[in-house]
């Protein structure tokens, strides 16, 4: 079990469902409030932030190592894929006094040490490590010396890549850990989820679980809460026709606050081992088998398959004793429709 904030995250509470606003702000401090407020009502119980400059993320640079080639971000260098995609230092205040004043968790994933500062200036009540920060040993060390709660996406990562990870951040004091297993692929297929090692994370790591989803639509979140996911993350936009470098696999308000319902419905599915009727289904045992008198009888007379048999409703004893009444005595007239019950009924000719 983890806490942020008054949320306590863990398998014996819904899930917590993270709507991650990454650069669907599209340049724009009052969309990116817009965002914030929209997360709010469509049910996520957090908004994600990314906090980074294009300098504390990279260098401009006209090499060719600097150059993205191929997929949704083709043609960009990775200086201006940052820039294009950062929340400016200077725009956090106002989203972290948007968030508190409606009343989400904000937090977010700092991709340097400056970029903890400022959010420990702001009172980041949480932090997240994105995957390709995974194994930035030194910035998983300097936040958990924060003494706050920590969860680390765990895509691209190897065994050995996620044992680091977790050793660094432990041995630096953190206490409060979460692994989400993630594919980072934009948008990410769902053949290649691999949700089953979503509860082996949990168990090899002993932390709470879940998984941050790149992948379109919900079922690959809704299968993994059904697996024991105690983390959901996904990106969230006001719209994707806007333009924007994750507009392509971010969920829009419905279809974020369906995620929202099915994800905690899954979560309430699953329960725990139970066997006998639950509390729904008390009312119906009426309507089982029972055995009843299906003729008039007389005192003496004994039980037959003519005379006694098993139908609804259930009132009467259980079907199985049908085979051992057969063969007993009627202590008394029985009217046909009557229940059968064992004080009605006498072994041979005692």
């Amino acid at each position: 079990m983890m806490q942020i904030e008054a949320r306590k995250i863990g398998r014996q509470y819904p899930p917590y469902i993270i709507a991650e606003l990454s650069a669907n702000h599209n340049g724009s401090l009052q969309t990116a409030i817009e965002t914030i407020v929209e997360a709010k009502a469509a049910g996520a119980d957090a908004v994600k932030l990314q906090t980074y400059t294009p300098d504390t993320m990279t260098i401009d640079c006209d090499s060719q190592d600097f150059q993205i080639d191929g997929g949704l971000w083709d043609g960009y260098s990775l200086h201006q894929l940052y820039q294009e995609a950062h929340t400016p230092f200077e725009w956090h205040k106002d989203l972290f006094a948007k968030a508190r004043e409606i009343n989400i968790t904000i937090f977010s994933s700092p991709f340097d040490e400056s970029a903890v500062d400022l959010l420990e200036d702001l009172g980041a009540p949480a932090y997240k490590i994105a995957s390709f920060e995974a194994v930035d040993l030194p910035l998983i060390r300097y936040v958990a010396r924060t003494g706050k709660p920590m969860i680390i996406s765990t895509g691209m990562a190897l065994e050995a890549e996620i044992n680091d990870a977790v050793v660094a951040a432990r041995e630096a004091g953190c206490t409060q850990l979460a692994l989400l297993h993630c594919v980072s692929s934009y948008p990410a297929p769902i053949d290649e989820s691999n949700l089953r090692t979503i509860p082996e994370l949990e168990r090899r790591y002993g932390v709470v679980a879940g998984l941050s989803d790149h992948s379109l639509g919900s079922t690959v979140a809704i299968a993994a809460t059904a697996l024991g996911a105690s983390v959901i993350e996904k990106h969230f936009t006001l719209s994707r026709a806007e333009p924007g470098p994750d507009s392509a696999f971010s969920m829009e308000p419905p279809e974020f606050r369906s995620l929202c319902d099915q994800a905690r419905q899954a979560w309430a599915a699953i329960g725990q081992v139970a066997y006998g009727p639950t509390a729904a289904e008390e009312s119906n045992k009426r309507f089982r088998r029972s055995l009843y008198v299906v003729q008039h009888v007389a005192a003496g007379e004994r039980v037959t398959t003519q005379n006694v048999r098993r139908i609804r409703p259930g009132f009467g004893l259980a079907p199985r004793h049908y085979d051992e009444v057969l063969g007993m005595q009627f202590r008394q007239d029985v009217a046909r429709g009557t229940a059968l019950t064992w004080d009605l009924l006498k072994k041979g000719d005692a």
